[in-house]
C-alpha cells in the first residue's frame, strides 16, 4: 500500500477539511520508473512525451531507461506520461492520439483507459522529490553514493 511506503503528515485546511500529504522519495520514483519500463519494454513507441510540467521528470527518466527519444508534442504511437491523474482534463486532451499509451505515477481514481503505478485518495496531496527542498542535501548525498562519485 502506498501509505505504508510514504512518510505521511497532516495539514489542516479551511475549517474542518484535512488533506493528507505524502512525500514521494527518489527511491520510490526510481522503482516506479522501473515498473513502467517493464510494462513498456516490448512496445514500439515513436517517442515519449512528458506533459509539462509534472510529466517532464518521468519522461526524461523513462527516455533513458527505455532508450526512447523525448518529443516536444505527442504523436501517433507515442508514450505519454504525467505525474498525477486527478480530474482527467490534461490527459483527455491527448486521448484520441492513435496508438498512444498513457502512464501516470499517481491516479486519484481507478484507471480506465490510462495506466498508473499508484492509486491514491482524492484528498491526498503528493510532494514529489523535485519539489521537496527539505531533503535536497540527503538527496545529493544519496545520488553521489549511488553513482560512486564520492
Amino acid at each position: 500500500c502506498i501509505r505504508d511506503r510514504l512518510e505521511i503528515t497532516h495539514l489542516q485546511q479551511k475549517k474542518t477539511k484535512i488533506k493528507m500529504i505524502s512525500y514521494f522519495t527518489w527511491r520510490e520514483f526510481d522503482k516506479s520508473v522501473e515498473q513502467i519500463a517493464n510494462k513498456c519494454r516490448f512496445k514500439e513507441f515513436s517517442g515519449i512525451y512528458g506533459v509539462p510540467r509534472g510529466g517532464l521528470c518521468l519522461a526524461v527518466a523513462l527516455s533513458h531507461k527505455l532508450k526512447i527519444e523525448l518529443i516536444s508534442e505527442p504523436i501517433k504511437n507515442s508514450l505519454i506520461v504525467d505525474d498525477v491523474y486527478e480530474t482527467g482534463i490534461t490527459l483527455t486532451t491527448f486521448k484520441n492520439i492513435e496508438g498512444a499509451m498513457f502512464f501516470v505515477l499517481f491516479s486519484k481514481i481507478k484507471p480506465t483507459w490510462w495506466n498508473t503505478v499508484h492509486v491514491t485518495k482524492k484528498s491526498q496531496w503528493i510532494v514529489f522529490p523535485w519539489e521537496n527542498t527539505l531533503n535536497s542535501k540527503s538527496d545529493r548525498e544519496e545520488y553521489i553514493k549511488k553513482r560512486g562519485l564520492s
